[in-house]
């Protein structure tokens, strides 16, 4: 929170604006960013007390002290985890929400301990154990898992040999049935087994009721040779059908994130439970006034379920990217070995390769996210800006490639409509949607707007422009054809306005529709044509534009690098401190290291390759077969799916009242699409001749251009709320809904 500032109201004389201001600064800093987790704050230093030099906010106006404010600290728990938050304010960075350490334990939360502690802790009772999920086991694995010992303890007393095992798996039936509120535990052989004595067992306050004496192989059948015979046996028979069991339990489990306590459980039972001799074995129900007995404990399940375990990470990669990942080799593996599609069709093997994308995603962003945070600047912004778009190029040059070879103009327009659908998706959806998830939790939310100027400017830079008349009085038309206003914007759709000056306007069919030979005409299938007198206003006018444009963007965008990272690197003024707090660790141990990192990023990226390859090979018959608009398969599926990290993570910081991350991420993602995912798809058809040209349908530029403006309306106050994130949602849903309609692209 803000410190306040002593002395900074009535005492000093001050004006009236000096508190209002005060009081603005102290709105402005509650915002604590992405720290919440770490414990640490966003804050300003404190201000000397009133004896001393004034602050800022009683020395200038308020314009002064909006610069002021936005003058922050943050802390961090060691300098890898510092470098990494300084690279989430950085214009060009990948915006990564999850730590690249590993936490101290002592600092996390104890709803966070509880996900990674092992089953074979004792708790006091915390309720009663008829609950949701644990009803739920019990209908998903408690009861044929119950079932399933009996059927084998039945089978290992008809061996004979097999009956102390037999005994055991009784016992387990009982408690795989319902496992909460009772404890497994391994204890020493009573020394009456040895005498083959006692007739009871010993007795305890703490699991209530006499202990069960179990047969011993050595009492019951006298020699060490039986006993391992009876170990033979169960694990000739017994063992491999319940551990069989048990990982399918534990799969399911795992899958389902929110009954990871049932893996635990069924995992511990394969490794422990099952591999001890029986006579080791103590099963008991616990009670709440009950103390632990003296012994290990193995197992000890009270609930079923956790809701908190989306949480949960491995090795620093989220359980969600974890379960996903066998669906990459899943599709690989499907896609290249059935080739013929005899097990699945076109369908499915496209969605499995477009579902597989987002887990590689992931792994790319934290790879990129680790290197960033563990080099320099310079190796962190080769890589941003090496990496930082390859999930999109991929799957776009495929495709190109694709309809190179088939001669399919379909795959270029496709690809347009996914850079357009990114575009306006990363401007209006991504920050709408956290606007109006952090403004359910907060009333209002206060960013940056001078460093999410910058991005706007580049962007406005890109596609901004005004509306005009996109035909000049030399082109042949119809009589009494009026043209409709196009847009006259700069940047990537420059060549678009070139061409609708200076092309021809070619229809298929026209209707008079006045009856009148001056009246108006009624035109289908209208488009302009560059190629007219072999091509000589496209090879000598278009062409050349295209380039220049495709070489300008990128200068302009390292220009914006330097800008903001070199010379104003005021706008964001960021200050990493480490937090000098009790408990703290300042050695950073990475969950990836810079070679490890390295690694997963090549090997991710390779994978996304074959996965963008399927996909563009099985989506053919998509684009043929549905009934549905290509622009709009490619504005929602092929432009939003790649971008589901991106999302989450943004959402995280909306949620955590730090808007100026959310809406960077949205920001930097659509300046990279004009300014680099575009021109490097230009300079790519130099090398390799595909139908891509830098030539947008009306609807794209209309759509673009418009959600640009509206997102520099929005932004232009620094604060926002969840009805302005409603309204972009809105619009962005019905600029969906447009290219629902509208009718295919030509050549699809």
């Amino acid at each position: 929170d803000a410190p306040k500032v002593p002395g900074s109201r009535g005492d000093s004389g001050g004006p009236r604006r000096g508190s209002l201001c005060d009081r603005r600064c102290a709105a402005i800093n509650n915002v604590q960013g992405d720290l919440g987790e770490l414990g640490c704050h966003l804050h300003r230093p404190r201000a000397p007390p009133a004896t001393s030099t004034p602050s800022c906010c009683q020395q200038h106006s308020e314009e002064a002290c909006e610069c002021c404010v936005l003058k922050t600290t943050l802390t961090a728990e060691n300098v890898v985890e510092a470098n990494k938050l300084s690279n989430n304010y950085k214009f060009g960075f990948k915006k990564w929400k999850s730590h690249v350490t590993a936490r101290p334990w002592e600092d996390r939360s104890e709803i966070v301990k509880e996900l990674y502690s092992d089953l074979n802790i004792i708790r006091g009772s915390g309720g009663s154990t008829l609950t949701c999920g644990n009803v739920l086991y019990l209908l998903l694995f408690g009861w044929w898992l119950s079932l399933l010992y009996v059927l084998v303890a039945a089978v290992m007393f008809i061996t004979i040999m097999g009956a102390p095992y037999g005994e055991l798996c009784w016992e387990l039936a009982g408690y795989f049935l319902w496992p909460f509120g009772k404890v497994i535990q391994k204890v020493e052989v009573p020394k009456s087994l040895q005498a083959c004595e006692a007739g009871v067992g010993e007795s305890s306050a703490l699991l209530g009721g006499p202990t069960p004496l179990r047969w011993h192989p050595r009492c019951w059948l006298g020699t060490g040779y039986w006993h391992h015979a009876s170990t033979a046996v169960w694990l000739c028979l017994g063992y491999p059908v319940l551990a069989l069991a048990h990982g399918l339990v534990c799969v399911t489990a795992w899958l389902l994130i929110v009954l990871i306590p049932v893996a635990k459980l069924s995992a511990r039972a394969t490794s422990r439970v099952l591999l001890l001799p029986p006579e080791r074995l103590l099963i008991r129900g616990l009670r709440t006034t009950e103390v632990p007995l003296e012994g290990e404990v193995i197992l000890c399940c009270h609930r079923a379920a956790n809701p908190y375990y989306y949480k949960y990470a491995v090795d620093g990669i989220n359980v969600f990217a974890v379960n996903l990942l066998p669906l990459v080799l899943v599709t690989l593996v499907l896609g290249y070995v059935d080739s013929p599609n005899h097990l699945t069709g076109s369908a499915v093997k496209f969605t499995l390769a477009l579902l597989s994308i987002m887990p590689l995603s992931y792994y790319i962003g934290m790879a990129i996210a680790s290197i960033s945070a563990q080099s320099n600047f310079a190796v962190g912004a080769v890589v941003n800006a090496t990496f930082g778009s390859i999930t999109e190029l991929t799957f776009y040059i495929t495709a190109l490639i694709k309809g190179s070879r088939e001669g399919n103009r379909c795959y270029a327009e496709v690809v347009k409509s996914a850079l357009t659908g990114t575009l306006v998706g990363c401007v209006l959806f991504v920050p709408g949607l956290c606007m109006v998830i952090g403004g359910i939790r907060h009333q209002e939310q206060r960013f940056n707007s001078r460093s999410a100027g910058v991005s706007s400017a580049l962007l406005f830079l890109s596609v901004g422009g005004e509306l005009g008349t996109g035909l000049s009085p030399g082109l042949g038309v119809p009589p009494g054809w009026v043209p409709a206003p196009c847009p006259v914007p700069a940047g990537v759709f420059a060549p678009t306005l070139f061409s609708k000056v200076y092309g021809k306007l070619v229809c298929g069919e026209c209707h008079n529709v006045t009856q009148n030979p001056l009246g108006h005409y009624l035109c289908h299938n209208c488009h302009f044509d560059l190629m007219d007198n072999n091509g000589t206003l496209y090879y000598s006018h278009v062409q050349p534009l295209v380039y220049t444009v495709s070489i300008l963007l990128p200068a302009a965008y390292l220009i914006g690098l330097f800008f903001t990272l070199k010379t104003h690197t005021h706008i964001y003024d960021i200050h990493i401190s480490d937090c000098h707090m009790p408990g703290h660790h300042h050695s950073a141990v990475v969950h990836w290291s810079r070679w490890r990192a390295l690694v997963i990023l090549l090997l991710s990226t390779l994978c996304m390759s074959a996965c963008a390859d399927l996909a563009t090979e099985h989506i053919s018959p998509i684009l043929t077969n549905s009934t549905i608009s290509q622009y709009f398969i490619g504005v929602t599926v092929l432009a939003m799916v790649p971008e589901l990290p991106e999302i989450v993570n943004g959402i995280q910081f909306a949620l955590q009242n730090n808007l100026s991350l959310s809406i960077e991420i949205g920001n930097c993602i659509a300046v990279q699409v004009c300014m680099l995912q575009i021109p490097i798809l230009v300079l790519f058809t130099i090398f390799y001749p595909t139908n891509f040209t830098l030539v947008f349908s009306d609807l794209h530029v209309y759509a673009s251009m418009f959600s640009v403006v509206l997102m520099n309306y929005i932004f232009m106050d620094g604060k926002c709320d969840y009805f302005q994130g409603t309204v972009l949602v809105m619009v962005y849903f019905i600029l969906l809904a447009v290219y629902f309609f509208a009718p295919s692209p030509s050549g699809c």
